[in-house]
């Protein structure tokens, strides 16, 4: 292989001259006698550069055996004529530019290539940098450097706690919105400021009349309140063995990650759902904040049919129903009117989704159990309303190990800044709630 300081100094001059080459394109230099070439060239240097990360990415660096007749191992001058400038053609005259001129779409698909070659470059460079930043991440999380070597590797540390990089944090987030029903059906924003969202809590009226207004036209009053996400300290604890953390033959930085994502996935879908736990309250949460659907109709049937046409008419078109494993249950033997199953199974999965009720897609969702698991729970609304936001740049990770040493565990706390909210307006609430006392008949039916 050849030396890793002379593959670098290659790979620079690639790119110099895929620079230079872009440059002659863009003003007009190229002919198109000179296009095959040039074509040729570009091709070649983009071969070449992937052939040099290549050799680069298998992180040797042997040096290179002298060579008997001094033709190799030259000094650092003398490298540089591995890549010799190549020859440049003549100035041509004014008549052959303007006679021999590329055509626009030619000239679209030379700079094309070349930025493909150099943003594969640059996306290459990126990852790498990205897998060191991971490894580094978890080395400190794990004790295996301090904070000095790993602010030189470029994480952001203090007071023994970590932030976590932004690829990571958004890794994080991503997964959380595969898991969190109300990250992937919610609206989120990621911002350092409170958020304000205006409600409708008075209508203004309008006036019909015939005849012409003779008279000033009547004051109504609109009136709006505000609503503010205010995001408050948010904490997740992840625990991992140590017999697991010294095995060396394992990848620790990613089982690390995995379970603080699962930690982290736990406690904000409670926080979002319930908010109930102590010290950590959410007046906004899903079950406080969705209206409590009531009705006198003695079959279950009878009060879904009922429920689903309680929201208006806008909030519908975007409605689906979220319903816990009790619900699900206790629905799956019902039939509609026309003896048909209520609850009907799609052929392929929709939006995730398996099921449609009465015409809306069917989200089963554990995470909105009541205190007795038993309990049916149906949601139907949309869930776009309610409303998340992630504080940038907030995501931290705390190493604890006396905490849980008497069980041989090591413990990651993980602290970021957060509020989600089911925010509306009272004149057209999105979300309703239902905890049905009532059964289907034994062996189903209406």
């Amino acid at each position: 292989m050849k030396n890793k300081k002379l593959l670098k100094k290659l790979q620079a001059r690639h790119e110099q001259r895929l620079t230079e080459l872009r440059g002659k394109i863009e003003s007009g230099e190229v002919r198109e006698v000179d296009l095959e070439s040039v074509q040729t060239e570009i091709d070649t240097l983009i071969d070449e550069l992937k052939d040099i990360k290549d050799e680069l990415d298998e992180g040797t660096d042997p040096e290179p055996a002298a060579d008997p007749d001094g033709a190799e191992g030259r000094s650092a001058e003398g490298e540089d004529d591995v890549y010799p400038e190549p020859a440049t053609d003549p100035e041509p005259d004014a008549s052959q530019n303007r006679a021999g001129m590329i055509t626009q779409q030619q000239r679209d698909g030379l700079l094309g290539n070349i930025r493909s070659g150099l943003q594969n470059r640059s996306n290459a460079n990126q990852g790498r940098n990205q897998q060191q930043i991971r490894r580094a991440f978890a080395d400190f999380v794990l004790g295996n450097i301090n904070e000095s070597e790993a602010r030189t590797l470029g994480l952001v540390t203090g007071n023994g706690s970590v932030t976590v990089p932004d690829f990571l944090s958004r890794e994080i987030i991503t997964y959380a919105q595969e898991e969190n029903f109300l990250r992937r059906l919610g609206t989120g924003v990621s911002t350092s400021e409170n958020i304000k969202y205006p409600i409708l809590v008075e209508k203004a009226d309008a006036q019909g009349h015939k005849l012409e207004r003779t008279t000033d036209m009547p004051e109504t009053d609109i009136e709006f309140d505000e609503i503010e996400l205010s995001p408050s300290e948010f904490d997740a604890l992840a625990t991992v063995t140590k017999a697991l953390l010294a095995r060396t033959g394992l990848p620790i930085e990613q089982i690390v990650i995995d379970e603080l994502k699962k930690a982290y996935v736990r406690k904000e879908t409670q926080y979002m759902v319930h908010g109930d736990e102590t010290d950590n309250v959410n007046d906004g949460a899903l079950s406080k904040k969705a209206v409590e659907f009531t009705t006198t109709e003695t079959t279950l049937y009878d009060a879904l049919v009922k429920m689903k046409n309680t929201p208006v008419k806008a909030v519908r078109k975007k409605a689906r129903w979220v319903l816990n494993t009790a619900a699900v249950t206790a629905i799956e033997l019902m039939k509609t009117d026309d003896g048909l199953p209520l609850l009907r199974p799609l052929d392929a999965p929709v939006e995730g989704c398996n099921y449609k009720l009465l015409g809306y897609l069917v989200e089963e969702e554990e995470a909105v159990d009541e205190t007795d698991p038993s309990q049916p729970v149906f949601y139907f609304g949309d869930f776009s309303k309610f409303f998340i936001q992630d504080v940038t740049g907030s995501l931290e990770i705390q190493k604890l190990v006396e905490l849980f040493a008497r069980t041989n565990r090591v413990g990651f706390r993980i602290w970021s800044l957060i509020d989600g909210q089911l925010i509306y307006s009272p004149f057209e609430v999105p979300v309703y709630k239902f905890l049905p006392t009532v059964t289907p008949p034994a062996g189903g039916g209406e």
